[in-house]
């Protein structure tokens, strides 16, 4: 189903208020990723429910969002979140249509999100890249965004940076193969940029 560009232009006049209310949010680059029609991937961390409304109002161009498949049990809320970008993943089930329908929004100049951690912290901290945004890089070519969600201070609606590197391009990444070690390499280095833009925000805003 494709992405209703009438229901998103909406969605984010509705929700731009609404978020800046409840996390008073900054964004960092947010003009960072050329708007030349050309795939992009952005590999986000994961903490709430409201991370996708976060990145999505953090970029000027639409985003497309890889959600795990329960979301879309309720058919009102899947015909929602389609219409918004958003395309169910099973999780640890190595899902190839999920990564099919992302090359295949790659392919066509789309820019798709995906929490490469697998889930929600539930702490907070960082956890392990997964492979799937590797794989998708690797076979599309298309160069990679990290992106970093902090929460400052404690709290449901505690300050939110969304903060987005520059983009990372897959001879960068080392993806020359697609062998369990490059892709290995490849979420070990795009954490790592996260974990610099996590440190970073944290010590840059809970002093304010």
């Amino acid at each position: 189903m494709a992405q209703s560009k009438a229901l998103y232009a909406v969605g984010r006049v509705i929700c731009a208020p609404i978020m800046k209310l409840c996390y008073r949010y900054k964004v960092i680059n947010k003009s960072n990723i050329p708007d030349d029609n050309k795939g992009y991937i952005i590999a986000s961390n994961h903490l709430s429910f409201s991370d996708p409304v976060l990145l999505g109002l953090g970029q000027k161009r639409r985003l497309n969002f890889m959600a795990k498949d329960e979301l879309f049990k309720n058919k009102f809320f899947a015909f929602i979140i389609r219409h918004l970008g958003a395309f169910p993943v099973k999780r640890g089930a190595g899902d190839g249509k999920a990564i099919k329908n992302g090359e295949d929004l790659i392919n066509e100049g789309n820019l798709m999100t995906i929490f490469i951690e697998g889930g929600r912290s539930k702490t907070g901290e960082l956890m392990r890249a997964r492979s799937g945004f590797a794989v998708i890089a690797q076979q599309t070519g298309a160069p990679v965004v990290p992106a970093c969600i902090t929460k400052i201070g404690n709290g449901i609606f505690a300050k939110r940076i969304i903060h987005f590197s520059d983009p990372i391009t897959v001879e960068e990444l080392g993806l020359d193969s697609i062998d369990r070690r490059a892709l290995k390499k490849a979420g070990t280095m795009v954490m790592g940029k996260i974990k610099e833009m996590r440190e970073h925000d944290l010590n840059e805003y809970s002093r304010s």
